[in-house]
């Protein structure tokens, strides 16, 4: 190609002189690059579209070979870990964790009085609810509570807990027999 076909046909002006200069014709080397790179596109073109129509006749895209894809085997954390994030259960997991390290986050004397027996993870509760064994833990861990959910979500992640809902001690079996009287409530929460 010229330097003149490339510029829409005029001559470039010589920046000493202002004079129009004269662009020297493309060799045969030249010419010949130009040929080889268009030859490679179009074999490139053609080997493309023949491995597609290769893929579609075997009936799939993915085969086994020596890059990974899709369908290699995993470690099992890895595994786990993308099973979680494609089902949406970072935060469950996550306060799974949190009850079993329960004793590292609140502290072995709170935590061998105090346990939690479930998590709400709808958005507009986020409720912890703890037990304890005695009405004395439990009024300690209301009072601890806020501090409690602030250490949960640094944890967690902001607002995953937004409330610790506490149970106090749960009495014995209340049985119906010579010494009590039916609809009685009996001494109520004094079992602990």
């Amino acid at each position: 190609m010229s330097g003149r076909a490339e510029n829409g046909g005029r001559a470039l002006p010589d920046p000493v002189s202002g004079a129009a200069a004269k662009q020297p014709e493309a060799s045969g080397v030249d010419l010949a690059r130009v040929a080889l790179r268009a030859a490679k596109e179009q074999a490139r073109a053609r080997g493309d579209a023949a491995q597609q129509k290769k893929q579609a006749r075997r009936g799939g895209g993915l085969r086994s070979g020596a890059r990974s894809d899709g369908r290699d085997p995993l470690a099992l954390g890895s595994a786990i870990n993308r099973l979680i994030t494609e089902r949406g259960w970072e935060t469950p997991a996550a306060v799974g964790g949190v009850m079993g390290r329960w004793s590292q986050i609140v502290g072995d004397d709170l935590a061998n009085h105090c346990v939690p027996l479930r998590y709400d993870e709808d958005p507009a509760e986020r409720v912890l609810t703890v037990q304890c064994d005695s009405t004395a833990w439990a009024t300690q861990l209301r009072l601890l509570a806020p501090q409690l959910v602030a250490r949960l979500n640094t944890d967690l992640g902001h607002g995953t807990v937004r409330m610790i809902k506490v149970l106090g001690p749960g009495g014995p079996q209340r049985k119906f027999g010579p010494l009590r009287a039916p609809g009685s409530t009996g001494p109520g929460d004094t079992y602990g």
